[in-house]
């Protein structure tokens, strides 16, 4: 594909001796919010953790193939993780603030990084808290404890705080899952604006939200990739009948 950020090559993902991925082969394109839909258990979370080798941390796991980022395979032997995890940010289901200030949330990766100048911190709190559509709410409360923002403001603090330390593609996993529809347009309309500065990848159970906020979606069944395409064709012209079958809610 052509603008490609990613690109999966015959991917194999075990647990222990459970094969929970399955020869997947997929090109993720740059500046594009990219969908994971399927049922419980498909592999789609762990899709998702496999690109910022999350996974790595659970005993007994593996992986066969390549994931090539930028034209590098990040599994490769020579690969810095905690290098990777700043280009490749993830925002997960459950908000999950530190309990710390607004402002302390945002900075935290700034000074794990080492950076101790005070007005670069502010600035890059500032500009990060501005590019997730928060600061014109918490400005006056920089100081307050995170846990007294409500739920929705805590996931737009968790999206400010990955991408304080700028990295260029954002995973998410359900990130709206928790929120009442007030806040999941919120979380929505950031994505679309987000998309012009990072790559986005987002897995959902909610297949409307699939289809509003996704230029190209991903089926994924059992472990294996069926399909995928633009969103609309997904959604309205789909190659396979299993496909068809889930979109239309004949199962899952």
């Amino acid at each position: 594909m052509k603008n490609a950020k990613i690109n999966v090559s015959k991917f194999n993902f075990y647990y222990g001796d459970s094969r929970v991925l399955k020869d997947i082969t997929i090109d993720i394109p740059e500046n594009r919010v990219t969908g994971i839909i399927g049922p419980s258990g498909c592999g789609k979370s762990t899709f998702l953790r496999s690109l910022n080798r999350m996974n790595d941390v659970i005993l007994g796991s593996r992986a066969e193939g390549s994931v090539m980022l930028d034209g590098r395979d990040i599994y490769g032997r020579d690969v810095d993780v905690a290098g990777l995890r700043r280009k490749v940010g993830m925002v997960f289901q459950k908000s999950n603030p530190f309990p710390k200030s607004v402002f302390e949330n945002v900075a935290y990766g700034l000074r794990i990084d080492g950076i101790k100048d005070k007005y670069f911190i502010e600035e890059r709190v500032e500009r990060s808290l501005r590019d997730a559509a928060l600061w014109s709410e918490v400005k006056d409360r920089l100081r307050d404890n995170a846990f007294e923002l409500s739920g929705g403001q805590q996931q737009r603090l968790c999206i400010a705080r990955a991408l304080a330390i700028e990295p260029e593609i954002l995973l998410m996993d359900e990130p709206a899952s928790a929120l009442d529809p007030t806040a999941t347009l919120k979380i929505e309309e950031l994505i679309q604006e987000l998309k012009k500065k990072y790559t986005i990848i987002i897995v959902t159970h909610n297949m409307q939200q699939a289809a509003r906020v996704s230029d190209l979606t991903a089926f994924f069944m059992l472990g294996e990739l069926v399909e995928y395409d633009i969103t609309s064709i997904i959604f309205t012209k789909p190659s396979k009948k299993l496909t068809e079958d889930y979109i239309t809610g004949r199962f899952g």
